[in-house]
């Protein structure tokens, strides 16, 4: 899906890490939510309330869930999910441009 029709975006930005990862929050009619963000490379750790799925539609990042040592490497148009109530650790190798949806 290259458009998202009918939805509320949220003014306000979410900001981390000092700039370096930024989204806006996207409403739906039916309730449900996603960020669209970019993440400029570095290392970073997220902590997560309900699960995630983290859509990667450019540039390239490695991650790691919560109790693994395992790095998955993700590119653009590939995605990955993460539990919720858990943490995730997230290189980002190139300019990532992102979509989160909350499940």
């Amino acid at each position: 899906m290259s458009k998202f029709q009918n939805v509320s975006v949220v003014c306000k930005a979410n900001i981390y890490f000092d700039g370096k990862v930024t989204s806006r929050t996207v409403e739906f009619p039916d309730g449900s939510v996603k960020t669209l963000g970019i993440m400029l490379p570095g290392e970073y750790t997220f902590n997560t309330g309900k699960p995630e799925l983290m859509e990667i539609q450019a540039g390239e990042v490695a991650w790691c869930p919560a109790g693994s040592t395992t790095w998955q490497t993700v590119k653009g148009g590939e995605a990955f999910r993460v539990d919720g109530n858990s943490s995730f650790q997230i290189k980002v190798l190139s300019v990532a441009d992102y979509i989160c949806s909350f499940l």
